[in-house]
């Protein structure tokens, strides 16, 4: 007997694990790689000091202004969560303990927030559920912030480590701002902090206010950094509408994936010629060729090349190591991007040429907030 579709609907979603359809809210969590899965940029970056940035994980910007660090993706995770993976920052080399600031945060694209409907009197709260782990226990905060060009706010919170080298679940929540709109943009407008060490801060608010960074401090911290066993985890960040943390929402790989593939794409090739692009040569060193992409991105994207493309024409090549460009990216609805090297040498205008990757090559399109 041939199912309805109701009973085919309802057989499917009984196959889904629950995360997926409590609520019937998918995608419920704001966090993008919460789970610290996706490490596009590779598992582990050493000897990282006062250089800003996304290292490991995707998504996960860090801070380390004092002592130098290891910024990797780990398998260690809180038993029977589900968890594969955590994001680690281990200190190899001993800075001066509250000295500066240590910590994470996560940026987040204000049209993602439109129905939190911030800046009306029907401003939704948020909940924020994570798993930490640190040998230094005590008062830690996190804060967040609304990026606004009218009025930049910001609300923060105390949390407190109690036990060391043993994975806690925190959970906070925050009122909705009925004061201040988070704009409708493809840029960064509402940040998550967590801080760690930090030589400022008078305290938190608990409230929305009108932003001083003395608000992303508690003044205290522990403050790892000055020692080379600090060290702290965190994975199962997830931060969704209302006033309770639901189960981790678990996504697909490939999902999870594609959401990072928004901020950065990595075509790598480690064996032999990789991805091949059809192109066309502009004078005798540039050639510019059309590159198909995962998914959409944010932004005209930054491009780095490490390693060797190779052009060839009939039974020639030309080399490039040179410097690459986006050549044309105005549709941010578009899976194709067209870029351009102008490290080509002895090519010959105006022909077509097939663009390959050769020995170990990477290539970048950077569109991270």
């Amino acid at each position: 007997m041939a199912l309805s579709k109701v009973d085919l609907a309802n057989q499917v979603e009984n196959q889904l694990p629950q995360s997926l359809v409590a609520d019937n809210v998918n995608f419920r969590n704001i966090i993008i790689n919460g789970d610290m899965s996706i490490a596009q940029r590779g598992t582990s970056t050493s000897g990282v000091t006062t250089t800003d940035g996304y290292y490991a994980c995707d998504r996960w910007y860090s801070q380390t202004d004092t002592g130098t660090w290891t910024i990797s993706q780990s398998t260690d995770v809180p038993t029977g969560q589900g968890f594969a993976n955590s994001f680690k920052l281990d200190c190899t080399s001993a800075g001066t303990s509250n000295a500066d600031e240590v910590g994470i945060r996560h940026k987040i694209e204000g049209q993602f927030l439109q129905y939190l409907k911030y800046g009306t009197s029907s401003a939704d709260s948020l909940t924020l559920s994570f798993w930490i782990k640190t040998n230094l226990t005590g008062t830690y905060t996190v804060a967040f912030k609304n990026v606004s060009s009218v009025q930049e706010r910001i609300v923060s919170f105390e949390y407190t480590v109690s036990s060391a080298n043993t994975w806690e679940k925190k959970t906070i929540t925050l009122p909705g701002d009925t004061s201040q709109a988070l704009e409708n943009t493809n840029t960064e407008e509402l940040v998550v902090y967590w801080y760690f060490s930090a030589a400022f801060g008078t305290g938190v608010t608990n409230t929305w206010q009108n932003y001083s960074s003395n608000f992303l401090s508690n003044g205290s911290l522990p403050g790892l950094g000055g020692s080379t066993d600090d060290e702290i985890y965190i994975t199962g960040v997830q931060l969704e509408a209302g006033t309770s943390a639901s189960d981790f929402e678990f996504l697909p790989y490939d999902v999870n994936l594609e959401r990072c593939q928004r901020y950065l794409v990595t075509i790598d090739n480690t064996s032999g010629a990789g991805a091949i692009y059809a192109g066309r040569s502009f004078g005798t060193t540039q050639i510019t060729f059309c590159v198909p992409l995962p998914t959409a991105l944010r932004a005209s994207p930054t491009i780095t090349l490490a390693g060797t493309l190779r052009a060839f024409h009939g039974g020639g090549y030309n080399d490039s190591t040179g410097s690459m460009g986006v050549s044309h990216y105005g549709n941010l609805f578009s899976n194709l991007i067209t870029l351009e090297s102008s490290g080509f040498s002895g090519v010959t205008d105006n022909r077509i040429y097939n663009v390959a990757h050769i020995n170990s090559t990477t290539l970048k399109l950077d569109s991270e907030l």
